[in-house]
């Protein structure tokens, strides 16, 4: 396919806007039009850069290749289907769709029509996370830290599938493991899901991941650290920075020092012990790259970063949170 990829953008909320915004500044693409079932936000948001608005993202199928479902989660399963069954790619925000059962109806559907899922779990695609990969080796222990300010987004769905997800995925990308342990404990706080969520999960290589997310903090953190055997990874990726932390080849055993001979311990730690390399990398924006991705999937059927298999594992691990926090909770309540 050597024309650009006509596609659609259905969902002109907060992610839908930026979804149309990139597709209307990449070659590879050709935007043709912006559906919400809000008419007039879709058409606000069209105006902007020319296209057809529609209320009905069916009229738009039979004009496009492929499209970006950004509506609430709950609409993920039927808007992908209707797409998907007339052989179009789709790109869905994540998660997934809402069920395991929905997700394995649209991997039988796509498989049939031929059509791509991509799913968007953007964080894939933060240079901080593609950098530190360079360095991963044998992660024996993950910290996984989530948290934002409450947003009023997604509130068909708790923290688990709003902001965990992301960390699930990347930990199912990174860690090549079964996981043969869960316990996670959830707590509303203003919504009628979990807002606040976490959860210990262990690998049969023996590695533990530790995940906290919330929705209602102060400040918005999203941070991964990685233990390994020789050297220690911290990713913050909204800062778009990556450390290297490793042990010093001629570093002296600290239970031969005098504490009382360190003016400064933290400064004779990292001059005397430790090494911290700030990792390069390029500070691309990762949607904008997550789309471009898709339209390269389109045009050469290569395989996605992101499949919907992939998302259906990180859907799949989901649930099994939700259900450990739901059994905690029962397990709690006064009989």
């Amino acid at each position: 396919m050597t024309q650009p990829v006509r596609v659609a953008v259905v969902g002109a909320g907060h992610l839908g806007r930026h979804h149309a915004r990139l597709y209307a500044g990449l070659p590879q693409a050709e935007l043709v039009g912006i559906a919400d079932v809000a008419l007039e936000r879709a058409q606000r948001l069209a105006a902007t850069y020319g296209v057809s608005a529609l209320a009905d993202y069916r009229d738009l199928i039979e004009q496009v290749d492929a499209a970006s479902i950004a509506v609430p989660t709950a609409g993920h399963f039927a808007v992908a289907r209707d797409f998907l069954d007339r052989g179009r790619a789709v790109l869905i925000e994540k998660p997934f769709t809402r069920t395991l059962p929905e997700a394995d109806e649209l991997l039988a559907l796509a498989e049939r029509r031929g059509a791509t899922i991509q799913v968007g779990h953007v964080e894939r695609f933060n240079p901080a996370l593609i950098a530190a990969k360079g360095y991963l080796k044998d992660p024996l222990y993950v910290e996984c830290d989530r948290i934002s300010p409450f947003t009023f987004r997604s509130m068909d769905i708790g923290v688990v599938l709003d902001l965990m997800i992301h960390d699930l995925d990347i930990l199912l990308d990174l860690i090549p493991s079964a996981i043969t342990a869960l316990d996670a404990v959830g707590v509303q706080a203003l919504s009628r899901h979990e807002d606040i969520a976490n959860a210990r999960l262990t690998f049969a290589n023996g590695c533990v991941a530790n995940l906290t997310a919330s929705r209602v903090a102060t400040r918005a953190v999203r941070k991964l650290r990685i233990i390994q055997r020789d050297s220690y990874l911290s990713v913050n990726y909204g800062e778009r920075r990556a450390l290297l932390f490793r042990k010093r080849p001629d570093a002296p055993d600290p239970a031969t020092i005098d504490p009382t001979t360190i003016a400064d311990a933290k400064a004779f730690v990292y001059d005397k012990l430790i090494t911290v390399e700030e990792i390069p990398l390029s500070l691309h924006d990762a949607l904008e790259q997550e789309l471009v991705a898709f339209l390269h999937c389109v045009a050469t059927g290569a395989r996605p970063a992101c499949s919907g298999a992939d998302a259906r594992r990180a859907l799949e691990l989901a649930w099994r949170i939700l259900d450990s926090i739901r059994a905690n909770r029962d397990r709690h309540v006064p009989q």
